[in-house]
């Protein structure tokens, strides 16, 4: 009598059950293959098409179809909404993920110190987030925007300043449930230091709620930058598709097409984005697994 050798299970690395368990998200997928469609358009749509998009080509305010050579249309001043969608993509992309990537640096460095050391630090870093809190972001946003000169930097960084206080309470919320666990006692005992531990320890087991946070806010920033443009306080130099709205918004009763077209990128932009974020909290929140 033989016996049956034990069937060999193999290990799923995290990483590759959190893709496996994304993948089965078929709205986060329709989202990603969106968002990844929206990239490819503005990255590389620009070689097909003429790359210049101060150039006046046609009639101002001309629908689309009206004319093949612009099939969008054309905007207040007769430049093509087509090259100035394509154009103006990367900057409002980028917008959205240098306030994201600011939101969290701000929002990690001080919800981690917080979480970590507690007591009277962790009572001055939240009254410090409070205070951001209550603040009117797109107010605040504004004036920042107003005094520091509208440019993408300036509006990043004010998009930035307003955005992290939500990120920090995540992190502090994860660093006050992990401090506590054993591995982060062991590594104690073993005499590493705070910022080991902090870093290197407490951080990368943290990342996963952060991830997603960070994901639904470049959608956020995306926004943020539409609103500020609409009101007259986005980069003038530079062209973007909440610019293209504000400096079109005054034509709308006359032609749809130079805010909607712009308008409808935002949205599907942010709605691709936000796909994700969910995916991604399914995919990484063992709670969210099964549903």
């Amino acid at each position: 009598m033989t016996d049956t050798p034990a069937p060999r299970i193999e290990a799923v690395s995290p990483l590759r059950e959190a893709w496996q368990q994304f993948l089965r998200n078929k709205p986060a997928v329709a989202g990603l293959v969106l968002l990844v469609a929206i990239v490819a358009f503005v990255l590389y749509g620009r070689y097909f098409v003429d790359a210049d998009p101060y150039r006046i080509v046609w009639a101002p305010l001309s629908a689309p179809g009206a004319n093949e050579a612009v099939p969008l249309g054309t905007d207040f001043l007769g430049r093509d909404m087509l090259v100035l969608l394509l154009k103006g993509g990367a900057p409002t992309i980028a917008v959205g993920l240098s306030a994201a990537l600011l939101t969290v640096i701000i929002g990690i460095s001080v919800g981690a110190l917080a979480g970590y050391f507690g007591g009277w630090i962790d009572d001055l870093l939240m009254r410090f987030t409070e205070f951001f809190q209550v603040l009117p972001a797109l107010l605040f946003a504004m004036v920042l925007v107003t005094l520091f000169a509208p440019s993408l930097v300036t509006i990043s960084f004010a998009i930035g300043i307003v955005s992290w206080p939500a990120t920090a309470r995540l992190t502090r919320a994860e660093f006050l449930r992990i401090r506590e666990l054993e591995y982060v006692t062991a590594a104690r005992s073993i005499g590493a230091g705070n910022q080991r531990i902090i870093w290197k320890v407490i951080l990368p087991n943290a990342l996963p709620p952060l991830i997603v946070s960070a994901a639904l806010t470049v959608g956020v920033a995306i926004l943020f930058e539409a609103g500020l443009s609409f009101l007259g306080l986005g980069d003038p130099n530079t062209i973007s598709w909440g610019l293209m709205i504000g400096q079109n918004r005054s034509f709308l009763l006359e032609a749809w097409w130079p805010v909607a077209i712009p308008g409808m990128a935002i949205f599907l932009t942010v709605f691709a984005v936000s796909l994700v974020g969910d995916g991604l909290n399914d995919a990484f929140n063992p709670k969210l697994r099964s549903r």
